[in-house]
């Protein structure tokens, strides 16, 4: 069993919609979520932005243990188990009651963000971390995940420029980067139905139209 396992999980989630934005390190998820939302609101649908790992009080707790607390070294499985459980914390207290109330949920990470950084480029192993994770968060998978793809050079720069401090991911080496980039695009061909890919080394205004149109033509479905 691989990536594309989860699909074969997933089930329809209330009325809303949930849709994940993933990526490496500098590829603007976090810029283009807020704009995507604004043009989704004034079209008239309500709408929660949320991030992983974080969105809730005790979830962010754990985010800072994971990326920003430098006297705590973790082992590679305790991480793994780390962001599982704030996971499922975020979506029992956050995720879900936004979906059965028919929002459109736009999260910053998700679950393949741990497939690919803990499962695949940190070696922990892909299916170890899938069934952690399913088991956390059930049939609670996003209808549609984009992945805005960008050089890792590109990505690292951004940072560089932005002043953004630093976290955990951004300290590890260009191998390890390479490794996420190779598995999120394992990722979104095994899971192509769900998965769309967005070429992120572009104005973000680019990035924008390319991810909103993606969006309207799912709604009218």
């Amino acid at each position: 069993m691989g990536f594309c396992s989860l699909e074969k999980r997933s089930l329809k989630m209330g009325r809303g919609r949930f849709i994940t934005f993933e990526g490496g390190e500098g590829s603007g998820k976090t810029s283009v979520i807020p704009r995507i939302a604004s043009r989704l609101e004034a079209d008239g649908h309500e709408t929660l932005v949320s991030r992983e790992p974080g969105g809730v009080a005790s979830a962010e707790k754990i985010r800072h243990l994971l990326l920003s607390d430098e006297e705590e070294e973790l082992d590679r499985y305790t991480e793994v188990l780390l962001f599982a459980a704030a996971r499922r914390q975020h979506l029992v207290e956050k995720i879900i009651p936004a979906l059965e109330a028919g929002k459109i949920v736009l999260c910053d990470r998700y679950l393949d963000s741990s497939l690919v950084y803990q499962g695949y480029a940190s070696g922990v192993g892909i299916e170890q971390v899938r069934e952690i994770n399913l088991f956390a968060v059930q049939h609670w998978l996003p209808d549609r995940t984009f992945f805005l793809d960008i050089p890792i050079e590109v990505g690292l720069a951004r940072i560089a420029q932005n002043a953004r401090e630093e976290n955990r991911l951004d300290q590890k080496g260009r191998a390890f980067h390479e490794q996420v980039r190779n598995g999120y695009h394992l990722l979104a061909t095994e899971a192509a139905d769900r998965f769309r890919m967005i070429n992120a080394d572009a104005s973000i205004s680019h990035v924008e139209e390319n991810i909103y149109a993606s969006i309207r033509e799912m709604l009218v479905l």
